[in-house]
This record gives structure tokens, sequence and C-alpha cells, in this order.
């Protein structure tokens, strides 16, 4: 116990040393910051950060009621949640900065009443827009409504603060994902955002949200997640003139490196989905091209890149729209293959309590060969262990898994399947401008002290541990039962393998 209070005092003092010194911790000294998509990923992150790291005043977040849910109460949901441990630890009191606004991005001036845009227009200093859709089948006209729609309402409320100093917003590194090389620079957009806009309005949903109308709308976007985000990229270069911007564009963003834990996540997105259901022995096969650039950068590092890039926008030129490619690819790569070797064995190091099956299976570089394991090994095995759940009076489940993990895996398929080249100039030349004490708290290298092996070690076990919730402590007992599993599995092929040959020397002979 004692121990514990000392690392949460030298914790503390060590913040408080940081903060005398760091132009960027000083930066936000009494600052009123309005975050959107505070609920989300990286939202969550940044709010974190915020309150654990600087001495800002006050945090706005906007939040939306949901399903009957009202925003004060998801705004203490939201604060119970163990991304905040921390900052208990140091002051509970330090989550009493956080304030909630009532809105919603989907709605004309983002939901938000006359008293509380007065709030924001009078007292607000620095906003950070993540809030988005990150669903890639999402319909068209939801997108357009999230995506681009919140982006104007965002500008135009920034236009009416009267102190403003800084918008940060979110994008994607693939809205330009039509090029094979992307420069730190905003594109013709693929669209006419305002047009686009009001034709969501006028026109039927349905049929703009058909497939046929969407693929016609998006052209060469491989969904309208990249899409919407290159239109919003350019509303933010048009209609965001003369205001303090600047855009990060983050690739696949993954599990957290080193704060606000080691490996903490919330979600099974992306990466974090392939992992969670090879290491639990469902995912057995998945169309990849191994010699791609798997571009993932852990989420506190793109957290601390926004913060840093609050307090470079409030000393730049509000003339420009500065881009920064928050990607791994270009300076610490690694490959689809890579992350199939490493994490195979990581997962087999580090297995998940109860898994269903022996890690194993393989990626498939032809899309038809894939398409064949999945009807043998995922919705095969799945439809008869519902089979006999049924048959035994128990609820099925594995087909429901199957099917959510086949769509997973079919959106990220133009992500496996191809390489990109992300200049990074500006966020080289932004790290280079810190100083030690900046680069403590804020540190977005990750080419000189990061190494994939150990934090695929890392992002395994935030998944046991946040998203699986598994006890460190079981780690021997699921040790053991991964070496029963492997001679299950081995037992298994080998039965497979004789039958196999046996129904050939029959048909032979």
């Amino acid at each position: 116990m004692h121990k514990a209070e000392n690392s949460y005092q030298s914790e503390k003092k060590k913040i408080m040393e940081v903060n005398n010194n760091s132009p960027v911790v000083q930066f936000y000294d009494n600052k009123t910051v309005f975050i959107t998509g505070a609920t989300g990923f990286m939202g969550k992150v940044l709010v974190e950060k915020l309150l654990r790291s600087t001495n800002i005043l006050k945090l706005l977040l906007l939040i939306r009621p949901k399903k009957g849910v009202q925003t004060e109460q998801r705004l203490q949901t939201l604060l119970s949640s163990s991304v905040f441990d921390r900052v208990r630890e140091i002051d509970p009191a330090l989550l009493e900065k956080v304030e909630v606004v009532d809105g919603d991005i989907t709605e004309e001036n983002l939901g938000i009443d006359e008293q509380a845009e007065r709030i924001l227009t009078e007292s607000v200093n620095v906003v950070f827009h993540c809030a988005a859709t990150v669903r890639f089948d999402e319909d068209l006209t939801k997108s357009v409504a999230m995506n681009v729609s919140a982006v104007l309402a965002i500008i135009d409320l920034a236009k009416k603060m009267k102190n403003l100093e800084a918008l940060v917003d979110v994008s994607t590194a693939y809205c330009n994902c039509d090029l094979k090389n992307i420069d730190e620079i905003i594109y013709p957009p693929p669209g006419n955002p305002r047009g686009l806009v009001d034709c969501c309005k006028w026109m039927d949903s349905e049929k703009l949200d058909g497939p046929e109308m969407t693929k016609i709308m998006i052209g060469n976007r491989p969904n309208t997640y990249t899409f919407t985000k290159a239109l919003a990229e350019a509303v933010l270069h048009t209609e965001g003139a003369g205001l303090p911007l600047a855009i990060i564009r983050p690739s696949i963003v993954t599990a957290a490196w080193k704060e606000p834990f080691p490996g903490w996540v919330d979600n099974f997105n992306g990466a974090t989905g392939v992992l969670a259901g090879a290491g639990a022995g469902l995912m057995r096969t998945l169309y990849c091209k191994r010699s791609c650039v798997a571009d993932m950068v852990p989420v506190d590092v793109c957290i601390n890149l926004m913060c840093v890039l609050g307090w470079k926008a409030a000393s730049q030129p509000a003339s420009t729209t500065p881009v920064y490619n928050c990607t791994s690819g270009g300076i610490n790569p690694i490959t689809w293959g890579q992350v199939e070797a490493w994490g195979l064995q990581t997962l087999v190091d580090n297995p998940y309590q109860d898994v269903f099956w022996y890690p194993g299976g393989s990626y498939k570089e032809n899309w038809y060969l894939n398409r064949f394991f999945q009807l043998l090994f995922h919705y095969g095995p799945a439809h008869c262990v519902d089979l006999l759940c049924r048959l035994s009076g128990r609820k099925p489940f594995l087909v429901k898994i199957s099917n959510m993990m086949q769509k997973s895996t079919k959106a990220l398929e133009p992500f496996t399947t191809n390489s990109w080249n992300w200049s990074n100039n500006n966020v080289v030349k932004l790290e280079g401008e810190l100083t030690m004490e900046d680069r403590a708290v804020f540190g977005f290298d990750i080419k000189t002290d990061f190494d994939w092996k150990e934090y695929l070690v890392i992002y395994v076990q935030g998944i046991r541990k946040f998203l699986f919730k598994s006890d460190p402590s079981t780690i021997p007992s699921s040790r053991r039962y991964m070496n029963l599993l492997w001679w299950v599995d081995l037992l298994t092929k080998g039965l497979f393998i004789t039958g196999a040959l046996y129904l050939l020397s029959i048909l032979i002979l």
C-alpha cells in the first residue's frame, strides 16, 4: 500500500516538475478544451492524457443521449472506465474538470442549444474533433452526416469562438487511398462536399444507400469511410480558411504502447479483432498479402501527436492547413507476414483464457483459396457447434460470431492486400522542435525505441486483460490448457489426414 502511494506521489511530483519546463504543457495551462468523440477509443485516451499530463481548466465533452440514457449518466459511465484509473490514483479531483455538453454530430448545429453554444463560444480555447463513424461499411447518408456535415458544423462553431487558439481534426491516412504515394497535403476532393450534403438531405436515403448508387458515388474509394474523410479534409481546407487548423491522419490505430496502460484497448476493430480471433482459435484464415506493410500506430502515439498539434496550431499562421501523416510504414515498417509469424507465436506464449481451439491457420494470398478455407474452417465448424448447442438445449452462438468475423475481415481486405507510401516530413520536423521535457510527456517517435515484437506481446496481453477481462494470474493455467489443445489439434489433423488417405485409396482401388 505504501509503495503504491509513493509511486502515485512520485508520478504527481514528476508531472509538476515537467509542467514547469514543458512548452506544450504550459500551453494548456488554464485552457478550456472542447472535444467531440470523447466516448470513442481515441477520445477516451485524449481526455485521460489531458487530465493527467496538463493543467487544463476545463474539458467540455460533446455527448449525445443514447437509448434513453441521459448524457450526464453517460459521462459518469465514461469517467468510471478503467482508462482513468491512473488519473484517480494521482488525484480524483481532476475528473471534476470534465463537463458534458448535450449534442449530436448528426444534427443541425451539432444538436447544441443556445445556452451551450454561448458557453462554448465564450470560453473554449482548443477544439479536438474526433467524432466520426469509423465503420467501413456505413450507409453513405450516415457517413456523410457524421464525417462531412459534422465538420461543416464544427467549422461554423469554431468561427464563433472568441478565444479559439487551435482546432485539431482527426482524419485518416487512408482518405487518399486511391493514390500509392501520399504527401502531407490536401488533395482535390472526390466530389462536391456541400453538394453531396444537400443531396443526402433531399434524395431518398434508400436509393443513395443502395450498393449500386453508393459504388457510383464513392468511385475508386473502397468504402464510404475513406470517401467521406477525403471530402471532410477538403471542407476544412476551404471552409476553415483563416482558422488555426491542424489535421492528423492516423493509419490503423491499435492498442496503447505505454499510456494510459500498456496494451489498453476497448474494442475489437481492425488489427485487434484479427489478434483476438486468431488467439481464440476461431480465425483460421485471412485474405492478405504477406509482403504488404501493416501500417499500425499505437493509440497513445496518435494522442501525443494530437496534443502537440494543439500547441503547434496556436503558434503558426492561420493561413495554412498543415497535415500530419501519423503512420509507421515509412519509418519503422512491419509487414503482414511478420504480423502472422510473430503474432502467432506471441498468441501461443501468451494464451487467452478459455480459447476455443489451438491457434493456427494461415494467411491466404488468393481470394478464392481464402474463401474455400473460410467455408471449411469458419462456417462449417460454426454451424456444427451451433447444431450441437440446439440439440443439447443451449443457446447457439458461434455462427453469429463467425458472421461478424467474416464481415470485419472483408472490410479489412483493401488494407491487408495493399501498401501505401506516406511522407511524414511534417511529423519529423515537429518532433525535432520539441524540448526534452515535451518528448518525455508527449513523445510520438516510433522509430528509435519502438520494437514490433515487443509491442505485439504488449498488444496481445492488453487484449487478454482489457477485452477478455482475464486476470494475469490465469496465464499458467491457460498455458496448460493450450498444451492440451495442441495435442487435440494434432490428433484431429492426424485423423483427418488418415481418413482422407483411406478414402483416396478406396477411390483408386
